[in-house]
């Protein structure tokens, strides 16, 4: 990618920049057959004489050469300054997906108000003691330009103080005694200091762009999502048109034949990444949503230097499409939105966590709750795509309610819930035992990643003398428990770590001596 620049069109960077300001800049106009070649990622000037004007101009910026005045730059001086040096830098990276949340060009672009950054910075400035204006924006996640404005307003109304000069013209900022008693009210209606929320409205436009309902899962895509899974052809083709509905499935079998196992991986036959909120600011109420114990952050390329290059609002974070697992642990609360009445922080549900991805619902019908309470919580989100949620406020709020949702169970679907609910499941998967070709299959699979070598004929041996004679069924979890057996079996006597048939008896004696 080439830009060039006409001197009649640019004037000159330190025309930016008055001479009183704190930042003096090289001169970094281009002649009419001069260009950036910005192409992978490297800035290649095509005349050798030029390339010192415009390393001067980019390393000027960054240095941010400040004068013995120490004043501070105006704020749209100061944009505009940032704005060029992405200018010959060659701007934010391509998008990379259908959704990507650009960097706001304004504070009234965020949403927030300048009540609402206030509250931010106080409460993290009476928790840290101080700070440079660019460590608090670090903070909570709003460009420095923005900042600037409202921190020397602070200044002035003397409720933040200068304690020592930064780099770039910034400055240490610390609380005044009438700032800590402010600080200390906004921490008394809630002690959130991370990023800045984002607007509900904003939440819902992302969704909409990133839903699962336009994701197409082909048999290619099955295929390299289970490739780590022993899976049949007719269970693929009984997947496929599950997965791809968007809307649910019963998995139900035995115990320990993979059903958490294959509702686990279903999340990447939607492939990409999304993007997604740290935090939603409803009305007042702060929502956390990203929850480092059930996303996976897929970091962005990091820029080094002053400046932000990614062109992306740091109040997002990309995200692995979600896959949230919810066992006999969960309860109701789980699935609302709830308040801790110390921080008055709230923290988002789980189907809202697990928005444009899968959640899996392990062990259904085994919940502390009721089944009927937890169907009747759900039966109209299944139907509509919407959820309704209460907020501490009291006021109550319409999400997306897009995910696929899984319900994975070793009881019949019939014997847990009615006719009225299962219409809402249109696909009801049973996940069989494997035939004996597969279960011979799943110990030549297992046996190398533990290590272990077969002897020939040892698991003929296993199957004719042990699971024929006793009607032992063939699950597809046993060929790696009773090979961790042997394994285990081999340490202890000191063992060449093979399967034997004198090691595979140990290992059925143990394991199926309750069964």
């Amino acid at each position: 990618m080439f830009f060039s620049k006409k001197k009649n069109d640019e004037q000159p960077a330190e025309a930016l920049v008055p001479e009183d300001d704190a930042v003096a800049v090289a001169d970094t106009t281009l002649d009419a057959d001069e260009a950036i070649d910005t192409e992978d990622g490297e800035i290649e000037i095509t005349q050798p004489s030029d390339a010192v004007k415009a390393q001067n101009a980019v390393e000027a910026a960054g240095r941010g050469v400040v004068s013995k005045r120490r004043q501070a730059m105006d704020p749209k001086r100061l944009q505009e300054l940032f704005s060029r040096v992405n200018s010959l830098l060659g701007g934010a990276e391509e998008s990379d997906g259908p959704f990507r949340p650009e960097l706001p060009e304004s504070l009234e672009d965020t949403g927030l108000t300048d009540e609402e950054v206030e509250k931010l910075v106080f409460r993290f400035l009476l928790q840290k003691g101080a700070a440079s204006g660019r460590e608090i924006c670090n903070q909570i996640k709003l460009p420095f330009s923005f900042l600037f404005p409202l921190l020397k307003q602070w200044k002035q109304e003397q409720l933040l103080t200068y304690k020592n000069a930064a780099e770039m013209g910034d400055y240490i900022f610390a609380i005044t005694e009438n700032g800590r008693e402010r600080a200390r009210r906004y921490v008394q209606e809630c002690t959130y200091c991370g990023a800045a929320p984002v607007p509900l409205l904003d939440y819902l436009k992302a969704m909409e762009a990133q839903t699962i309902a336009g994701k197409e899962a082909t048999e290619a895509d099955l295929h390299e999502a289970f490739s780590d899974l022993l899976i049949d052809e007719t269970m693929f083709n009984r997947l496929g048109p599950a997965i791809n509905s968007g809307r649910g499935m019963f998995l139900f079998g035995e115990p320990g034949n993979g059903k958490t196992s294959i509702a686990e991986r279903i999340t990447k036959c939607f492939g990409d990444c999304i993007w997604i909120p740290r935090t939603l600011g409803i009305d007042g109420d702060i929502i956390r949503l990203y929850d480092p114990g059930v996303h996976e952050e897929v970091p962005i390329e990091a820029t080094e230097g002053l400046f932000d290059l990614s062109g992306v609002d740091p109040r997002w974070i990309r995200i692995v499409r979600p896959t949230i697992v919810a066992g006999g642990e969960l309860t109701m609360a789980e699935l609302e939105v709830a308040q801790n009445t110390v921080t008055k922080i709230c923290e988002a549900p789980l189907q809202l966590k697990s928005n444009c991805g899968t959640f899996v619902i392990d062990d259904f019908g085994r919940q502390t709750m009721p089944v009927d309470v937890l169907l009747n919580r759900w039966i109209v989100p299944l139907e509509k795509r919407y959820d309704f949620l209460s907020l501490p406020s009291g006021k109550k709020i319409q999400v997306p309610f897009d995910q696929l949702i899984i319900f994975s169970t070793n009881l019949e679907p019939n014997d847990l819930v009615d006719g009225a609910f299962l219409r809402r499941i249109p696909y009801k998967i049973c996940v069989p035992d494997p035939c004996r070709e597969h279960f011979v299959k799943l110990f030549d699979i297992m046996a190398p990643k533990l290590g272990l070598i077969i002897e020939p004929g040892a698991i003929d041996y296993l199957i004719d003398q042990h699971y024929i004679p006793r009607e032992l069924p063939f699950r597809n979890c046993q060929p790696r428990d009773l090979l961790l057996q042997v394994k285990n079996f081999s340490i202890y006597r000191n063992l060449p770590k093979r399967v034997t048939p004198e090691s595979l008896d140990f290992a059925v004696d143990n394991y199926f001596s309750m069964m």
